[in-house]
């Protein structure tokens, strides 16, 4: 932990920003999770701060309202905190959400009134929800994203609503997770019409005093802009050669096309850059990761950048240009709340001194002895080229041991 601790402050300081993680502490349960697991850890790939998010209840409920649209809120709305979130990014929940999806379960909970539930069957369907589970009083079902959930419940709620019944939701990762959380907020508000959710590590609720007409309002669609550019390519083709580009950079379209869901746009046959559209963050998150990855297992390092305008996801991955140890690496830049964060992929000649430095923790203390001796006799001597030669001896020996 200390070394991990020390190596963070370094390497922040080289980099000019703050590095959050390096690989991951998250636990993985299945394949697909163990897969990213292992290749965070063997790239050493590291979260970056570039600016920091402020995270506080007020950016949380503000942030919602857009992403849901207004027109999709009733103004008798009321916004509960139920446990505030931390004022931090979280890797592990960062990385969940890249590794499992954004897709979220609805639950649905009749506190009291007439067989009602196959009226909001037909709604989430209409909403292109999947119903899980039905009966008489509850209803479970599965939405593509969070938002999504949260839309559909303040609908439902409302037509109970209208029918004088009042009514439960909860979005969760997992159907018993929503189940939970309704049971919570039942505890902390008793049968007062809402949905509970969680935001960034926090409990918040949106509740409902007054009866309400549902929405007719349409989803607020938003962009998932991914703008890819290879780095020094000109330099790469004199390399590898342009056929090794070309095979480069259609592995990743048909990945994103494919895998990902995601709707190229602008790319030319043979060209070192693209764009690409996907319907949630999290595909666009694990596209331009994959794809990183992907490049530079061929040798080739790329910018990645994410945003809900194509401008915006090309002018991060510019910020990729400024962000670098000693030569240009694969970096991915996107947003968390109203900050800026980033995955950066050291050089292999990176990784090779953090194995050593990380590892090898007696050889480092003799090194250290050694280059501090050298320098203090070669000082005392006369001879300053002495401190010169120790550290460049043990560079060489950190990357060849």
């Amino acid at each position: 932990m200390v070394m991990d601790y020390l190596m963070r402050k370094v390497l922040g300081f080289f980099l000019g920003y703050r590095v959050l993680s390096i690989g991951t502490k998250y636990m993985p349960t299945n394949s697909t999770e163990r897969e990213y697991v292992e290749m965070l850890n063997y790239t050493k790939t590291m979260l970056i701060e570039i600016k920091r998010a402020h995270i506080n209840t007020s950016n949380i409920f503000d942030n919602l309202t857009k992403e849901i649209g207004t027109e999709n809120l009733p103004e008798n709305r009321k916004f509960i905190e139920l446990k505030p979130a931390e004022n931090r990014v979280d890797e592990y929940a960062l990385l969940s959400n890249i590794i499992m999806g954004s897709d979220r379960y609805l639950y649905i909970e009749v506190f009291d009134g007439g067989r009602i539930t196959d009226d909001f069957a037909e709604i989430i369907t209409g909403e292109h929800g999947k119903i899980i589970e039905k009966s008489p009083k509850e209803v479970l079902a599965r939405f593509l994203s969070k938002n999504d959930a949260i839309r559909v419940a303040i609908k439902i709620i409302g037509a109970g609503s209208q029918r004088g019944i009042n009514v439960r939701a909860a979005a969760g990762m997992t159907g018993a997770a929503a189940i939970e959380r309704a049971i919570n907020l039942n505890r902390e508000i008793g049968e007062v019409p809402g949905v509970g959710f969680t935001k960034l590590g926090g409990e918040f609720a949106i509740i409902f005093t007054n009866e309400f007409k549902p929405s007719r309002g349409e989803p607020s669609y938003r962009d998932n802009y991914l703008f890819i550019d290879v780095m020094d390519s000109t330099g790469f083709i004199e390399e590898h050669g342009r056929d090794t580009l070309v095979e480069i950079m259609n592995d990743i379209k048909v990945y994103m096309e494919k895998k990902c869901h995601g709707k190229i746009e602008g790319y030319r046959e043979g060209g070192d850059d693209l764009i690409a559209n996907f319907p949630t963050k999290d595909m666009a998150l694990r596209a331009g990761i994959d794809s990183a990855w992907h490049a530079m297992d061929s040798g080739a390092n790329i910018r990645v950048g994410i945003g809900r305008t194509r401008r915006e996801a090309g002018e991060r991955a510019q910020l990729a240009d400024n962000i670098k140890l000693w030569n240009p690496t694969s970096i991915m830049v996107f947003d968390v709340a109203d900050g800026i964060y980033g995955y950066f992929i050291p050089s292999p000649f990176t990784r090779s001194v953090m194995d050593f430095l990380m590892n090898r923790k007696a050889a480092v203390l003799l090194i250290f002895i050694f280059v501090f001796t050298a320098t203090f006799l070669g000082w005392n001597m006369g001879h300053w080229e002495f401190g010169l030669i120790a550290i460049l001896l043990a560079v060489i020996y950190a990357v060849t041991a």
